[in-house]
C-alpha cells in the first residue's frame, strides 16, 4: 500500500537539498559525510590509518545528528 503525507512534502521542501542521480540529498548529510572523510585522511596520515577511521567516522556520525537539528533551529529564529 502507499500512502501520500501531504505535510511531508512541505517539511522536505523547506531543507537545502543537492540533486545527486536524481534524488534530492539535504545539504547537511553531504557536509557530515565531507567532514568526516576530510578529517579521517587527515588524522590518518599524522597518526595510525585506524585512528583516523574512527575519528572521521565518529565527526561524521556527530554532525549527522547534529547538523539537522541545528537547521531546524535555525529557521525558526
Amino acid at each position: 500500500m502507499t500512502t501520500f503525507d501531504a505535510g511531508a512534502a512541505a517539511r522536505r521542501g523547506s531543507v537545502r537539498t543537492v540533486d545527486l542521480a536524481g534524488t534530492p540529498w539535504p545539504v547537511w548529510k553531504l557536509e557530515a559525510l565531507v567532514v568526516g572523510l576530510v578529517l579521517a585522511v587527515a588524522v590518518g596520515s599524522v597518526t595510525a590509518l585506524h585512528v583516523g577511521v574512527l575519528t572521521g567516522a565518529a565527526a561524521a556520525v556527530v554532525l549527522w545528528l547534529a547538523l539537522p537539528v541545528a537547521e531546524r533551529s535555525h529557521r525558526r529564529l
